[in-house]
């Protein structure tokens, strides 16, 4: 598929009489057609890369081993492949691919949106490209198109959708419709159709990660095959209630309240991938402000963890909510768990893919340290939510010192960005124990020339 230089018409899409999914549409049509600028095809590139660090070592866990066993009759045939090697239909790829990038907890944030965008709208947009015989420039933008339509929509919903909802699976179907069906080559109207229906597929639940839960990381994969559907409905003629996102029943209304569609949808020759955020933890992102603020204290004032008589984390509503628990019995349960969060990190100086073993599970020095650890909502801080991440971290010593730091932001956030090179080691570290050195590397290498790859089928042979 050619890119055109057609110009974006900031214009173009500011016609407040055309419904949300024209809007939107229209927008992720030209950003992906358009001749983008160097930087938003970089951004791309790095979110596949940062989704291949997460996917291919949550590949080999039980929830993605799990899923693939149970649906074995829809393996070994197709054009696409899972991240084990297996022969696959698009549907079936994307969705247990779109599992597999979200279950180790390194995937990529748009905090605006409180969304990863990368597990649902990649796992899908590879499955495509791989099934279609596209291009990697053609993933690029079909992962552009995923990426904007998504982080538009789930900014939109803004934090009254997350109360209940977990945003991957709801928004993440919007992405993943996106991406699907640019690479099917819909026209705008059927594009349009294609994003309404995926409205009603969008679904997950904020339960499924309180307590001692694995099913998460499922809102992913439902999402990347949600892309298909809507895809297949659309591009066959089907059509959904025009409103699906603005109607009085409808998306916004139903799953959140006022809902502003005319911020989201202005600026259309804006790119939303420039502002990703790439994990430098294995773990819930509303710990990491807190984690990345106790671990410089410790780096600034040479303090062990047996000096700690306390910590107080000041953080925004959803740290409170989400992770200010003392639930850590499982690896599933001790990534949404702040106290044991900063306690490992400080113990052991990272929470990476060994965090969750049954030794640092119950490091009886962590587990001491959790009960001291406790976490309040800081209106100052939950002012800033979700556009900004940050956190107040007040630690005393057994000597009596009192230290504190304000966290404005997280590692790996737009303002505290990782390098191409960390991202490159962050891929060579995640997949070790996954790929041979030797295959890692060259994985990476055709990754970062992906916009010059012509076959998609011979990179992921790779695996």
């Amino acid at each position: 598929m050619n890119v055109s230089v057609s110009a974006v018409d900031p214009s173009a899409s500011t016609n407040s009489a055309e419904t949300v999914a024209a809007r939107l549409a229209r927008i992720v049509t030209e950003q992906s057609f358009c001749r983008q600028p160097d930087s938003v095809v970089h951004a791309a590139k790095r979110c596949v890369i940062d989704w291949f660090s997460a996917a291919l070592p949550g590949a080999a866990t039980k929830p993605a081993r799990a899923l693939e066993r149970g649906l074995l009759d829809e393996l070994g045939h197709g054009n696409a492949r899972t991240l084990s090697g297996r022969r696959a239909p698009m549907r079936t790829a994307a969705l247990i691919n779109g599992l597999a990038s979200h279950v180790v907890e390194f995937d990529d944030i748009f905090a605006p949106a409180i969304y990863h965008p990368g597990s649902p709208t990649i796992a899908a947009a590879l499955a495509a490209a791989m099934g279609l015989n596209k291009t990697g420039r053609d993933l690029i933008n079909a992962v552009i198109a995923g990426y904007e339509a998504s982080t538009r929509v789930g900014a939109a919903m803004g934090p009254a959708h997350y109360r209940y909802w977990h945003n991957t699976g709801t928004i993440g179907s919007v992405g993943a419709t996106a991406a699907v069906a640019f690479l099917f080559e819909l026209t705008p109207s059927e594009t349009a159709e294609a994003l309404a229906t995926s409205t009603t597929m969008a679904a997950g639940l904020q339960n499924a990660f309180r307590g001692n839960s694995e099913i998460k990381p499922l809102h992913a994969g439902h999402a990347a095959d949600s892309g298909f559907v809507a895809t297949a409905l659309a591009q066959n003629g089907v059509v959904a209630a025009s409103d699906m996102f603005e109607g009085d029943t409808g998306f916004g209304a139903a799953m959140s309240k006022d809902v502003d569609w005319n911020a989201a949808l202005v600026n259309p020759d804006q790119f939303n991938i420039l502002r990703t955020t790439v994990k430098n933890h294995g773990c819930c992102g509303h710990t990491f402000a807190a984690l990345d603020g106790a671990l410089a204290l410790q780096d600034e004032h040479g303090f062990a963890a047996m000096d700690i008589a306390s910590i107080r984390v000041g953080g925004y509503s959803a740290t409170v909510d989400v992770t200010g628990n003392q639930i850590a019995d499982t690896p599933g349960s001790a990534k949404f768990c702040l106290p044991f969060i900063v306690a490992s990190g400080l113990v052991h100086g990272s929470i990476r893919l060994d965090a969750y073993s049954g030794a640092r599970l119950n490091d009886p020095v962590v587990r001491d340290m959790m009960p001291r650890i406790t976490v309040e909502l800081d209106p100052e801080v939950d002012r800033l939510f979700p556009t900004q991440r940050a956190a107040n971290i007040w630690i005393t010593l057994n000597n009596g010192t009192e230290l504190h730091r304000f966290q404005p932001h997280r590692v790996g956030d737009p303002d505290l960005p990782l390098s191409d090179d960390q991202l490159s080691d962050k891929f060579m570290e995640l997949t070790t124990g996954c790929l041979q050195p030797k295959s890692a590397r060259d994985l990476l290498n055709a990754l970062w020339q992906l916009e010059r790859q012509t076959d998609l089928e011979f990179i992921l042979s790779r695996l």
